[in-house]
């Protein structure tokens, strides 16, 4: 985003022909950052889930199964945030 920005115009602010508002390509810019930004959050989240999964199945096979889920599977969990990526018509 810092190579981008600086040389992205700001665009207007002002009524376009059709009555929207031209927000010109510094937001569009920072909109498609956000985005990709997210993707590669949810991308790291299921690759996360993926791993976890994988070792649970292995702590399962030397370790009682209360243990592993009461003590081992808590600390290993991301944080339940919720990333939505909303594609947008342009």
């Amino acid at each position: 985003i810092n190579q981008i920005l600086p040389t992205t115009p700001a665009g207007g602010g002002w009524a376009d022909d059709e009555g929207g508002v031209d927000e010109g390509g510094k937001a569009r810019v920072i909109r498609t950052w956000i985005r990709s930004v997210l993707g590669k959050i949810i991308h790291y989240e299921a690759e996360h889930q993926h791993l976890l999964d994988e070792v649970a199945t292995s702590l399962q096979l030397v370790l009682p199964q209360d243990i592993v889920m009461k003590n081992v599977l808590p600390f290993l969990d991301l944080p339940s945030y919720t990333f939505e990526v909303v594609d947008e018509e342009e």
